[in-house]
């Protein structure tokens, strides 16, 4: 098996977690109905720059990185959300549940990696 070799233990742990939040959403988000296709690729893209953004964070270990991380995954939740919603209804409530609970754990890490940064949470 071939694995990579991460600077910070934090970012892969969290790139991981994320992992599995991408395995759940990744083809429900893929089976969304043509008429939703700009939807859809607003949410794949979102989900697809949030790895980009947690792998830069871990490896420039920049306060400013961790916040833009934070905010793109607070974006992903908006677009969760509006695609649970029931004029929309993408995804089911259970679906919406199921991912909030798997991307609260990334959420909860993040805030951690934020916390123990240095700053406090406030980016001084």
């Amino acid at each position: 098996m071939i694995t990579d070799n991460p600077s910070s233990k934090t970012g892969l742990a969290i790139a991981e977690r994320y992992e599995a939040a991408v395995a759940y959403l990744y083809p429900i988000v893929q089976r969304c109905p043509r008429r939703h296709g700009k939807l859809r690729d607003a949410l794949l893209t979102v989900m697809v720059d949030q790895v980009g953004l947690l792998y830069h964070a871990a490896k420039s270990r920049q306060v400013s990185r961790l916040h833009a991380a934070d905010a793109n995954l607070a974006t992903l939740r908006f677009w969760l959300r509006f695609a649970a919603d029931p004029a929309v209804r993408i995804i089911t409530p259970g679906q919406h549940r199921a991912a909030l609970k798997l991307l609260a754990e990334v959420g909860a890490m993040l805030g951690s990696w934020i916390a123990g940064s240095g700053t406090g949470g406030r980016g001084k």
